[in-house]
């Protein structure tokens, strides 16, 4: 008997069960990349995909009260995971407020994928309630910017998170066109996971230019940046350095890469006291940059007009005509690194004993004065903090003194916003610090005007029952600006938070708060915080006078 013609509605059927809903395949590709938790505020449009994440095993959706602080939290994943952080925003105000961390993610070098709705096909263009180009408003603070397509779900999420971790990483956004959400397709199930590419080796010529370099210099300075932390160089500089009498200078965010006892390191370049690190690579006649990432600090803004090495996987953005002299060793930064070390040379003329002597005189003026003051919060701090522990930093003066003074002994142990230096930025940071590392000790460092850009984060940790403690420096001041006021000799204007008092009350948003006012009383509020088993605030009544005569100093001189 000849088989009988099925109706469309027996073929639809026939083929509905091998195809999926497209919020289900997303979450699922999300979930098989690595992605553990999805940060934002929801929609109308995400209440599918919401669906989907409650009843996947193993990925997570994390209500924020911002944003913004959603996609730092994102951010903050990506860098302590590797996989690149996801979150959320709807149209119009909630892609603008997404905005800030997901630049953020591009110019700190975090992977991040940032999802938001987008209008469907046919609207796009048209007048809308809260219609606007997301494409468009992330075109320039995203590495690229793509939306969702039917049968094409994991191939163009896993090509997201190839191009978020390749290079240096960063932001890409993905648009999800309303609707779409509730579609039927067919899934992609041969595609490999998403992985960072890795760079060719440096050509040999280059590779050989730079050993000439260094056989021939007499005082070398390597100078480490996030590329090196991202190749995992520190080890390897740190012996070869040693063996060879060659002081190494690292960015802020490249803290931890090599410990602040080695007998070459000379300091972070950049923040408090930077004046004082100059006094070493200011006498450079040669400067190797390592995996230097000029988003944090201008090569022209420290290093002397000597020959430069550039190991990285990107050429030098740097003023040609200051610098003619550039050996590009671009390529793989690890493979780089290795041929720097490998080269055969001799002991440099560096006076070891001279930059111990700097380095000590250094790490002694950040001990601070007598008045409790922010140096002597992070003595504290430090102390109580266990070495794997990780600290957040807000932006402002006191990162200023963190990214100098703060002993880091491993890079991720102290995570701050360099290349984009946004406010707000340590408490969401310290939230996701603990959702990736669950099962060490986190706190977040902010200052008064910092806390008020992102304290509803608090009500987050609330929720999530996190164990984390925020320790807000409570000077009533925006040091950085009042500082260059005062320099400009103007009058103090716009920058007291408040006359004076407290950020008020002793709980915030269901956090306790305890205050202290000297060391004794800071040491014992924070052993009480780390040991309450759920958020903390410990607010330390401090003068901001102390950052006066630390901060914002000269790299070089001129």
């Amino acid at each position: 008997m000849s088989a009988q013609p099925m109706s469309e509605a027996s073929a639809a059927a026939a083929t509905t069960p091998e195809k999926t809903k497209v919020a289900r395949q997303v979450v699922d590709a999300l979930r098989d990349m690595g992605v553990r938790h999805v940060f934002g505020v929801p929609s109308g449009g995400w209440v599918d995909y919401m669906e989907a994440m409650r009843t996947a095993d193993g990925i997570d959706f994390v209500l924020t009260t911002h944003e913004g602080t959603g996609a730092i939290m994102a951010d903050v994943c990506g860098r302590l995971s590797g996989v690149p952080g996801v979150c959320f925003g709807t149209f119009g105000p909630g892609a603008t407020n997404l905005s800030t961390g997901v630049g953020g993610a591009l110019l700190d070098r975090s992977p991040l994928i940032a999802l938001t709705d987008e209008m469907p096909a046919g609207m796009r263009g048209r007048v809308t309630q809260m219609g606007i180009d997301h494409q468009a408003v992330f075109a320039p603070i995203t590495k690229k910017t793509t939306r969702l397509e039917p049968g094409r779900i994991r191939e163009i999420l896993f090509d997201a998170a190839e191009v978020a971790l390749g290079g240096r990483p960063g932001s890409v956004h993905v648009g999800l066109p309303v609707g779409m959400s509730a579609e039927y397709s067919m899934p992609q199930t041969e595609l490999p996971l998403p992985r960072a590419g890795r760079a060719g080796d440096a050509p040999p010529a280059a590779i050989g230019q730079m050993q000439a370099a260094l056989r021939a210099a007499r005082r070398p300075v390597i100078a480490l940046g996030l590329g090196a932390v991202r190749a995992g160089a520190g080890e390897e500089i740190g012996r070869f350095a040693q063996e060879h009498n060659v002081p190494v200078v690292i960015t802020p965010m490249a803290k931890g890469l090599i410990a602040e006892d080695h007998p070459c390191y000379a300091g972070v370049l950049f923040h408090a006291l930077s004046d004082e690190v100059g006094k070493t690579h200011q006498q450079s006649d040669l400067v190797i940059l390592v995996g230097y990432d000029p988003v944090e600090f201008n090569v022209e803004s420290w290093a002397p007009q000597v020959k430069l090495v550039n190991i990285d996987d990107q050429p030098a953005d740097i003023d040609r005509g200051a610098y003619p002299d550039v050996i590009e060793v671009t390529g793989d930064i690890a493979s780089g690194v290795a041929a720097l070390c490998a080269t055969e040379t001799t002991p440099k003329d560096w006076d070891m004993q001279a930059l111990k002597a700097r380095r000590q005189a250094m790490f002694e003026r950040l001990r601070g004065t007598d008045e409790f003051g922010p140096c002597a919060v992070l003595d504290v701090l430090r102390e109580v903090l266990p070495e794997d522990g990780i600290m957040t930093c807000d932006v402002g003066a006191h990162t200023h003194l963190i990214g100098q003074k703060w002993l880091t002994p491993a890079a991720g142990r102290q995570i701050m916003t360099n290349g984009w230096s946004t406010m707000g930025f340590g408490i969401p940071a310290a939230i996701a610090a603990k959702l990736c590392r669950p099962q060490v000790d986190v706190c977040a460092v902010v200052g008064d005007g910092g806390f008020l850009m992102s304290a509803g984060e608090l009500a987050t940790a609330v929720r999530l029952g996190l164990p984390m403690v925020t320790v807000v420096l409570t000077d009533n001041d925006l040091a950085l600006i009042r500082i260059k006021q005062q320099k400009k000799q103007n009058p103090i204007y716009g920058t007291p938070i408040r006359a004076k008092g407290t950020i008020g009350g002793d709980n915030i948003f269901g956090v306790p708060v305890l205050t202290a006012t000297d060391r004794d009383g800071l040491r014992q509020a924070l052993e009480t915080a780390f040991a309450a088993g759920g958020p903390m605030i410990v607010e330390a009544l401090i003068s901001s006078r102390e950052y006066d005569e630390l901060v914002l100093k000269k790299d070089k001189p001129g």
